[in-house]
């Protein structure tokens, strides 16, 4: 009869173990570790199938764990619907955390004026600067009567009868829960040779800055357009910050994109967002909205097609903070629609 693995395994052990009995003991422990590696083997060649599901499924639960989808958020965020990427899950914004967190001093290190920009390695540029770079617009402000200011649309037309088109490159919503369709296509225009934004708003975006300075106040333009890459460096920077601040990774999270909107959830990158402060307050906090250029902004930006992208006490609706400072280009038509009734722009969406 044919010997079994364990009978020859037996057999020669106890054979080398008679000859040379000081390996009796390391011999012994040597066969046992053979004969259990033996019976593993036959126990998943039995069961191959079983333990085969069982390794796929701990592969899955590995791939789609909290770690590797948190970390995805961060850079190509995660898989498109229909409608477009769902970023984020909505919720409620502690307002009253961040403003103590960006306020602590243990956190964030005190800085000045140019330190704070120079933080954001932020282009800045006037209006004056602007024009001397943008030959197109300065030749139709050189071409206008000496007496009138760049000519725009009149804003004093009843809109709130306009039928608005939901496909109007204007109005497209993006946010937390409205990422960038993958197949959004635009024309980039040359505000300078650094600056950026839509060419489709160029016109009006300069000629609100020549109004404004018509009337006194000077507007500096700073973060345009921002592609992709710029905002997760901005979007990591600020989670980085906070975690050195002693938070978790997803506490950081959320947190920073209260202050910071996740890549492909931003206006900036589709060159609609425009930042503005003045010579006067060179910085990006509430304070912008009792400057002159801030009320300058609130009262007139509609006439020129913008808005005030996340107005006080609507951080429930908007996910972001008050930002005096944001504005976003929607069209004439819409901007003066929005800015009479004091809505945002995803409740004027519920409306279309």
């Amino acid at each position: 009869m044919k010997k079994t693995f364990r009978e020859k395994v037996l057999f020669s052990f106890t054979k080398t173990a008679k000859k040379h009995k000081w390996l009796k003991a390391p011999l012994m422990l040597l066969m046992t570790v053979l004969l259990a590696v033996y019976y593993a083997g036959l126990k998943i060649a039995a069961n191959g199938k079983r333990y085969s599901c069982a390794l796929l499924v701990f592969l899955f639960m590995m791939v789609s764990s909290s770690f590797s989808t948190t970390e995805s958020l961060t850079g190509q965020g995660v898989a498109p619907t229909e409608d477009g990427a769902q970023l984020a899950a909505e919720q409620e914004v502690d307002t009253a955390e961040v403003a103590v967190i960006e306020a602590d001093e243990d956190v964030l290190e005190s800085m000045d004026d140019v330190e704070l920009l120079s933080e954001e390695e932020i282009d800045t540029y006037t209006l004056e600067e602007i024009l001397e770079n943008n030959s197109t617009y300065r030749e139709m402000v050189e071409s206008a009567p000496a007496d009138t200011a760049v000519d725009v649309e009149n804003t004093e037309t009843d809109f709130s009868a306009y039928e608005f088109d939901p496909e109007d490159w204007r109005l497209i919503l993006v946010n937390k829960q409205h990422s960038i369709p993958e197949d959004y296509e635009f024309p980039l225009g040359n505000i300078t040779s650094s600056l950026q934004c839509d060419e489709r708003i160029l016109e009006d975006l300069l000629a609100m800055m020549q109004a404004a300075k018509d009337d006194g106040v000077d507007l500096i333009i700073c973060s345009p357009y921002r592609d992709y890459n710029r905002q997760t460096y901005l979007f990591k920077k600020k989670i980085t910050r906070y975690m050195n601040a002693g938070m978790s990774y997803m506490d950081a999270y959320k947190t920073a994109s209260v202050t910071v909107t996740a890549p492909n959830a931003s206006e900036h990158q589709i060159g609609l967002a425009i930042d503005f402060y003045s010579s006067s307050y060179m910085r990006l906090d509430e304070g912008f909205e009792n400057t002159e250029a801030g009320k300058w902004l609130a009262a007139h930006s509609y006439e020129y097609g913008f808005i005030l992208r996340y107005p006080e006490g609507k951080e429930y609706i908007t996910g972001i903070i008050y930002e005096p400072w944001h504005f976003r280009y929607v069209g004439v038509e819409a901007a003066t629609v929005i800015t009479e009734r004091g809505i945002t722009l995803e409740e004027f969406w519920e409306d279309l």
